[in-house]
């Protein structure tokens, strides 16, 4: 496991000290406070408390409808389950066109859902809206590849950065997003080469989801992860409750192979 101690909590700086030791992370979803608990207890460093709740938890079709209160109310539980891992809370669908709006919807996710960090979809578009919530000490993490909020102008959930020059474009807003002060960054569904590159290009720790074993850590949607997701398993995903008595038992597995670098494996990568 990590070299943090069960009784210190995950902080910005652990996970930068974790990138700099080549020591993996670990990341789960969690909506509620009994998987958060469990999720923390089982020593995972980082929990996200996903926009994907709408799908996951409210049995939408997107994350699109999710609100802002619906975050804080997930978030506020979630924070009542844990006490180690650093909960990173989604900016939902609309929340951040404006630096204005950004400060104030980011504010709430800290004050009334008790965010440590806020997550943010998009490039160079959210690059003055991410300087602008650091400089207020508000931490960000980005995320980059597949954005869920903007499924319909991708035309679908599609691996990104296949081609030159949009895998060149990725790169430039990862640059981006660190030198306007963004303490993390999320890597969803890009080519394994494109989110090495990526990772070594930034200081900050890079969290993939579909991007291959060269990230500094992992994420998985924890029902996704325990099997229990309706339909068809995401590619990058794997049933780690298959062959496991508990669901600790199933997150414990899956920190373990994130730590040693058998998950992700081949057949989950693009």
């Amino acid at each position: 496991m990590s070299n943090h101690t069960s009784q210190s909590p995950v902080t910005r700086a652990t996970l930068e000290r974790m990138k700099q030791a080549g020591e993996k992370i670990a990341c789960l979803t969690a909506y509620d406070a009994s998987l958060a608990h469990l999720v923390d207890a089982a020593g995972i460093e980082v929990i996200i408390v996903g926009d994907s709740l709408g799908m996951v938890i409210q049995g939408k079709e997107s994350t699109l409808p999710v609100t802002l209160d619906d975050m804080i109310y997930h978030a506020a539980a979630v924070a009542r389950g844990s006490q180690h891992a650093l909960r990173v809370v989604d900016m939902p669908f609309m929340t951040y066109t404006t630096v204005r709006d950004a400060l104030q919807n980011a504010a709430r996710l800290m004050r009334e859902g008790a965010a440590h960090m806020v997550k943010l979809e998009g490039g160079a578009r959210i690059v003055e809206i991410v300087h602008d919530l650091a400089a207020q000490g508000i931490p960000v993490c980005g995320h980059l590849g597949l954005l869920p909020q903007s499924v319909h102008q991708l035309g679908g959930y599609r691996v990104q950065g296949r081609e030159r020059e949009a895998a060149h474009a990725m790169l430039e807003d990862a640059r981006g997003l660190e030198a306007a002060g963004a303490a993390l960054l999320v890597l969803e569904c890009v080519p394994v080469d494109l989110a090495r590159e990526i990772t070594r290009a930034v200081s900050m720790p890079v969290i993939g989801i579909g991007a291959g074993p060269d990230t500094d850590g992992q994420v998985l949607v924890l029902q996704d992860m325990l099997g229990i997701t309706p339909g068809k398993r995401p590619k990058f995903s794997k049933d780690f409750m298959a062959g496991q008595g508990s669901i600790q038992d199933a997150v414990q597995a899956y920190a373990k192979a994130v730590k040693d670098g058998s998950f992700p494996a081949p057949e989950h990568c693009f």
